[in-house]
């Protein structure tokens, strides 16, 4: 079962995290507070902040300048680099690098939590001290926290990337107050208020645009940076950057509850949702340590029994390399860090998942199901052909754009602009929406019924037969219980449709399958022009939750892709759901695991494509931890490897895994 989180917009947004010991603890680079134990959170652009950062890395390069030229002078065999000296030269190295290691590791201890990476690194650097391998000493908790470093800008990067499209609100926003302009904070307009904003400028609060027309940018929600041209009336969300023209607009949303900051907010919580592979290695984790060290134990002990000319120190050495090479540096830190990079990916190509998990769900499915208007077609309908039945056509028009005019369906958007001004001056009443058949209400003196055919026949209204063959959209008026007239209505197939289909094809998807509440000659024609394998039409909500459980249960796993509010129950069944995010409902939105920002059903596959992908990393990452650790143990085990070969197995191939798994942000989709 799927727990679908509803999302607070007034919530405060939590920086996001890698799971791993490394940032969860803060060992070394990162910033603490005054008590050292407790991260700044990022974004807080303070001086001080940004002076800690340019600063962190300055015990690192004491240390290494140190250990350098310890092992020059160990080299050359300098008459004064012995005894204290140069146990003091390598401790202050060991120190400013490995001080707060080992803090955070007596502090673990303290709290009960005894096997951890810190305790590793600190058994292993200080035993390297007690038999006198001062320089290795240091050298592993150097590397290990240089790696630390590494592996903190690529999460820095990913975050960024991320936070360059979608977290670059305008701090001021020009209000327009008795035509006055007064700068202000977007968190202080309200609804209804009107604001003006320049080209060039980035929109910071959804509106409605009150001049005649606009392009704007919108490459911050839709990962596409071709314009979109916006006319008086038409919604423009935060984030747009205005291309053309001063403009107004009237604010239709606070700044928490903005499409840019629900966008953010998304993205934010995502990483709390972790995928299964994440959650095993956590897991495996905490039991891996502790069998290491005593493991560790039994390697430096056991041979006593056994070896003739045993040597403590000798066996010690070796134990030490072995607690080296199994820190699961390369497991903890690059594999959270491969799920963050393909979130990071996929915000950038403009569509956004809500936890890794669904990056991992989304290689498993083989079954892909999608609503018809508003993601295979434009969902814009004009209309087409007006028919009557004895009446004035311009009285018929008035009358059903009256009705349909307090509905939101697509249709009936296209019957109220088809019809003009006329219908403003109707009085309309009682009414009532019957979901999957229309509506039925009063206008003036007269009861009519708007809708399909089976509404139609639900209230015993006879109406010509061949009406039912017609293939368009179609919308059936009843006046007084008596037939009036039709009008149809045709929708446009998006430009990408088609690709989409064939991809989803051509990347193993085994069955393509529409439902729609449309008439089913018209589900049937699109069906075939797209090369759908299934197609079913005429349903209502319910019908569609019917055809879904249908498929879970003969043990396919389905993606349901739709935009409308009578998609969410659907959508929270299937196990992904994908919404449009762009025309979409916001309970569609807020119910989908992922949402396609710029509704392109081509980014479908893509999303497919990217969970693949980061698969891929994940599963390479794991298969180069385990394959160099366990040559390199086997090595230590035997005495053929040295401390600065368990360097490598353990910081080298950390590194190697962050490499690998912050690739997925350089490849195309």
């Amino acid at each position: 079962m799927k727990i679908n989180e509803e999302i607070n917009p007034s919530a405060p947004l939590k920086p996001m995290e890698i799971t791993s010991p490394r940032t969860a603890e803060q060992p070394g680079p990162t910033k603490t507070d005054e008590k050292g134990c407790c991260e700044v959170a990022p974004g807080a652009n303070t001086v001080e902040q940004e002076e800690d950062e340019e600063t962190s890395y300055l015990p690192t390069i004491i240390s290494l300048v140190l250990l350098l030229a310890g092992i020059a002078l160990d080299y050359f065999k300098v008459d004064w680099f012995t005894g204290y000296i140069r146990l003091a030269v390598y401790s202050f190295a060991y120190l400013l690098v490995g001080g707060k290691v080992l803090l955070h590791a007596a502090r673990n201890i303290a709290k009960g939590s005894i096997f951890n990476e810190f305790l590793l690194m600190g058994i292993a650097t200080l035993g390297a001290f007690y038999i006198g391998e001062y320089a290795e000493g240091v050298a592993v908790m150097l590397f290990y926290v240089i790696g630390e470093h590494f592996q903190e800008a690529a999460v820095a990067r990913s975050r960024k990337s991320i936070k360059a499209l979608i977290d670059n609100r305008p701090d001021i926003v020009d209000l327009v107050q008795q035509n006055q302009i007064k700068s202000i904070n977007p968190q202080q307009v309200k609804v209804g208020d009107i604001i003006q904003v320049k080209p060039g400028e980035k929109v910071a609060l959804d509106g409605n645009l009150l001049t005649e027309r606009s392009s704007f940018n919108t490459a911050a929600l839709t990962g596409e940076s071709k314009p979109d041209t916006k006319s008086k009336g038409e919604k423009v969300l935060a984030g747009m950057i205005n291309l053309d023209q001063v403009i107004q607009l009237q604010v239709t949303s606070t700044y928490e509850n903005s499409a840019l900051s629900k966008i953010l907010q998304l993205v934010e919580q995502a990483s709390s949702r972790k995928a299964k592979t994440q959650q095993f290695i956590t897991r495996f984790a905490k039991v891996y340590t502790p069998v290491v060290v005593f493991l560790a134990i039994a390697l430096t002990l056991l041979p006593y029994f056994f070896v003739t000319d045993y040597v403590f120190n000798d066996w010690l050495y070796r134990a030490l390399i072995f607690l080296v090479i199994s820190c699961p540096c390369a497991l903890v830190v690059s594999i959270p860090l491969g799920y963050f990079g393909g979130i990071g990916a996929a915000s950038k190509n403009g569509i956004l998942f809500k936890g890794s998990n669904y990056l991992d769900l989304m290689t498993k499915v083989d079954t892909v199901v999608m609503d018809k208007t508003g993601t295979l077609t434009e969902g814009v309908f004009q209309v087409q052909e007006v028919q009557v039945n004895g009446l004035d056509k311009a009285e018929f028009l008035a009358l059903t754009a009256a009705l349909e005019s307090k509905s939101t369906h697509p249709v009936a958007l296209a019957v109220v602009a088809h019809a003009g001004e006329s219908y403003r001056q109707k009085l309309v009443t009682n009414v009532e929406e019957i979901s999957g058949h229309g509506l039925k209400g009063n206008v003036d003196d007269k009861t009519l019924l708007v809708g399909n055919g089976k509404l139609l026949k639900k209230f015993q209204v006879a109406y010509p037969a061949e009406i039912d063959s017609i293939v368009e959209s179609i919308v059936l008026v009843a006046i007084n219980n008596q037939y009036a007239g039709y009008i149809t209505i045709a929708d446009k197939i998006k430009e990408d449709a088609q690709a989409a289909v064939a991809r989803l094809h051509q990347l193993g998807i085994k069955t393509i399958v529409m439902l729609s509440g449309d008439k089913d000659s018209i589900v049937q024609k699109v069906a075939t022009s797209l090369q759908i394998d299934q197609a079913f039409g005429g349903l209502l909500p319910e019908d569609k939750v019917t055809h879904v459980e249908a498929l879970k249960k003969q043990g396919k796993t389905v993606a349901f892709v739709g935009d409308g509010i009578n998609d969410a129950p659907v959508i929270a069944l299937a196990d992904v759901g994908l919404a449009m995010g762009g025309l979409g409902s916001d309970a569609a939105i807020e119910t989908a695991d992922v949402v396609i920002q710029n509704d392109q059903p081509s980014k479908i596959a893509t999303a497919i494509n990217l969970g693949k992908k980061t698969n891929q990393i994940v599963w390479q990452n794991i298969g180069l931890a385990f394959g160099v650790k366990a040559l390199v143990l086997g090595l230590g085990a035997f005495g053929v490897a040295s401390m600065w070969e368990a360097v490598f197995a353990d910081v080298g191939v950390a590194f190697l895994a962050i490499l690998n798994a912050i690739r997925i942000q350089r490849m195309k989709f």
